[in-house]
C-alpha cells in the first residue's frame, strides 16, 4: 500500500520534471530563434575598387600602372600568347593589310606575352594617352628617336634581345616572329630605366546592374570587317554570353592551351589613314572622331567614337555610350571601305 508521504514523494518528481522539461523547451526556443537570426542574409555593399580598363571590381585599389605590348599578327605569328589576359586590345593596320595589335594589360598579368614587334608612332601615342608603358620589339631610327626624345615610357627588346630576362627568342618560330616579352620582369627592368611602375586611372565609362539590360541595337550574332583580304570575324556566342574572334576562319586562341579570346565589348571605329613613305607607314587619325559600331551582349549598335582626354569611348549625341564591364577589342579601320565595307549576319 502507499503511504502519503511515498505519494507526496512521487508527485514532488513529476512537479520537478514537468518544469524541467518546460525548460528545454523555452531554451530549443531560443536556440532555434538564434539560430535564424544568424542564418539572415548578410546585405552586401557595391566593390568600392574597380579595376579602370574593364569595370570588374577589385578587392583592392588599383595603382599598377597598364602596360601596353606590340604583338605581331602576321600570319606566321599566330596562334599568339597572353592575348586572352589583356584587358583592351587595338588592332590597326601596320604596313600593307596586315594589322598589329596594341594589348594593354592592368587585371591580370601573363607569364608570357608575344611574339612582340616593332614600334610604330600611332601606336605608342596611344600608348602614352593610356599613360601605359609601352614595350616593343625594334623600331626605325626616327621613331627610336621620338621615343628616347619623351614621346613615350618605354622598353625595346632590342636592348634586351634574347637576355633571357626580359626577352626571349624561341626555337619553334623564326625571327622577327619568336620574340617574346618574359612579363613577370616588366616592372623590374622598367623600374631600373627610372620609370613609375605605379599610377592611378579614371575608369573608362561602363554600364551598371541596372543598365545591362537596356542595351539598345540591332540583334546580330555575327559580324566580319576586312583588312585588305584579310578578314577578322566576330561571333556572339549567348552560352557564354561572350564574342569569339577569328581571323581569316581561324578561331584566335592561345598558342600553348588553345584558351580561345572572349570578349564583352567589340568597338569598331573608322578613321582616315594615310601613307606617309615609301615603306608604306601609315599615319591614322585617332583624335578626330567619327563613326563607329559596338557590339555588346549579341547587339549592334551604330554610335560614334571619340577621343576622351586621350581614351577613345563609344559616343551617342556626344554622350558616353557604357562598355560591358570585362575585356574590350578595338578595332581602326580605314573610312574607305569604312563601316559600309562591314557584312552583318543575322
Amino acid at each position: 500500500m502507499i503511504t502519503k508521504k511515498l505519494l507526496s514523494l512521487i508527485m514532488l518528481c513529476l512537479i520537478i520534471l514537468i518544469a524541467c522539461s518546460n525548460d528545454d523547451a523555452d531554451q530549443t526556443g531560443q536556440n532555434v530563434a538564434s539560430k535564424e537570426i544568424d542564418q539572415e542574409p548578410i546585405e552586401t555593399s557595391e566593390p568600392e575598387f574597380y579595376y579602370p580598363l574593364t569595370g570588374l571590381p577589385s578587392s583592392q585599389p588599383v595603382t599598377n600602372r597598364i602596360v601596353s605590348v606590340m604583338i605581331n599578327n602576321h600570319p606566321s605569328a599566330r596562334p599568339q600568347t597572353g592575348l586572352s589576359q589583356a584587358d583592351i586590345v587595338f588592332e590597326m593596320l601596320a604596313e600593307g593589310q596586315t594589322t598589329r595589335f596594341l594589348a594593354m594589360f592592368q587585371s591580370e598579368a601573363p607569364e608570357v606575352v608575344g611574339p612582340v614587334r616593332s614600334a610604330r608612332p600611332y601606336y605608342f601615342n596611344l600608348a602614352d594617352d593610356y599613360n601605359a608603358l609601352y614595350v616593343y620589339h625594334g623600331a626605325a631610327d626616327f621613331i627610336e628617336n621620338m621615343l628616347k626624345g619623351g614621346a613615350a615610357d618605354h622598353l625595346n627588346g632590342s636592348y634586351f634581345d634574347n637576355d633571357g630576362h626580359l626577352f626571349v627568342r624561341e626555337t619553334f618560330r623564326v625571327a622577327p616572329h619568336n620574340s617574346y616579352l618574359q612579363y613577370q620582369a616588366v616592372e623590374d627592368v622598367a623600374t631600373t630605366q627610372g620609370y613609375d611602375m605605379e599610377a592611378t586611372y579614371e575608369t573608362l565609362p561602363f554600364l551598371d546592374e541596372e543598365t545591362l539590360g537596356d542595351i539598345a541595337g540591332e540583334q546580330r550574332s555575327e559580324v566580319t570587317l576586312y583588312y585588305g583580304q584579310e578578314s577578322v570575324r566576330y561571333v556572339y556566342d549567348e552560352t557564354i554570353d561572350k564574342y569569339l574572334r577569328y581571323n581569316n576562319q581561324q578561331q584566335t586562341v592561345e598558342l600553348e592551351n588553345e584558351t580561345p579570346i572572349e570578349l564583352d565589348n567589340v568597338f569598331i571605329i573608322e578613321t582616315p589613314h594615310q601613307v606617309i613613305d615609301d615603306q608604306g607607314r601609315r599615319d591614322i587619325d585617332l583624335t578626330s572622331g567619327g563613326n563607329a559600331y559596338l557590339l555588346q551582349k549579341g547587339k549592334l549598335q551604330k554610335i560614334q567614337w571619340k577621343n576622351s582626354e586621350g581614351r577613345l569611348i563609344p559616343v551617342r549625341n556626344d554622350e558616353p555610350v557604357g562598355f560591358v564591364p570585362g575585356k574590350t577589342w578595338v578595332n581602326v579601320i580605314p573610312t574607305d571601305p569604312g563601316l559600309n565595307g562591314i557584312t552583318e549576319m543575322e
